[in-house]
């Protein structure tokens, strides 16, 4: 995939990084040339000096060809800017923003753009953390409406099935983990000792999920 990251602060820069090694090909934007020393002396992606809100900019980064755009500058303002050329105007398939800002990263979540709010990603994470106890919290989905939780299984779901720890709309196994190798189960698998369990649920469900696994 050929995908342009404007911004090279701690995260753009790690992002780049991170893409490269998927072997994606990688173009960083930044108004400060200094800023990709952050990428290192192997960086195999290109370089850009532009503004994420110049609209030349974007097309000498390839915007017009990219099939995603990370807009990570340190402003909401530019980021916002950014994603809605990358989405409207160059109709780019996946463009994500970090915004600051959750009533702006909701809003702009309605217009098609995936949002990444550090705030509300350490708030829901921090609440894992403090109340989870025996659910080891993995990663919060949208503006954390969405967890993906772990958890080992229960003496007392053993030898059940999948549906008995789903609650539709609320609750559901995503994958297992048995002896070393995740899979996606089906309604027919069998719950064995020592499995480790992969579970989405909204987060205003993690009580009931905490009551079918008996800990509540």
């Amino acid at each position: 995939m050929k995908i342009v990251v404007f911004g090279c602060g701690r995260v753009g820069s790690g992002l780049a990084v991170a893409l490269s090694l998927r072997r994606h090909t990688v173009t960083v934007v930044d108004v400060d040339p200094a800023a990709f020393e952050r990428l290192g002396g192997n960086f195999p992606g290109r370089t850009l000096r532009g503004s994420a809100v110049d609209r030349e900019t974007l097309v000498a980064a390839g915007v017009e060809r990219a099939d995603g755009v990370a807009a990570v500058t340190a402003t909401d303002e530019a980021n916002e800017i950014c994603a809605r050329m990358a989405m409207q105007a160059f109709r780019v398939p996946k463009v994500v923003a970090r915004l600051y800002d959750p009533f702006k990263a909701d809003v702009y979540h309605h217009l098609g753009v995936q949002t990444v709010t550090p705030v509300n990603w350490a708030v829901h994470r921090m609440a894992d953390l403090l109340c989870y106890s025996h659910l080891d919290a993995v990663i919060s989905l949208g503006s954390g409406e969405v967890d993906i939780v772990e958890t080992e299984v229960p003496p007392l779901l053993v030898g059940r099935t999948v549906p008995e720890l789903r609650v539709p709309g609320e609750i559901r196994i995503v994958a297992i983990t048995r002896e070393g190798r995740t899979f996606l189960p089906t309604d027919g698998t069998l719950f064995c000792k020592g499995d480790r369990l992969h579970i989405a649920l909204l987060g205003a469900s993690s009580d009931r999920l905490r009551t079918l696994l008996g800990l509540g």
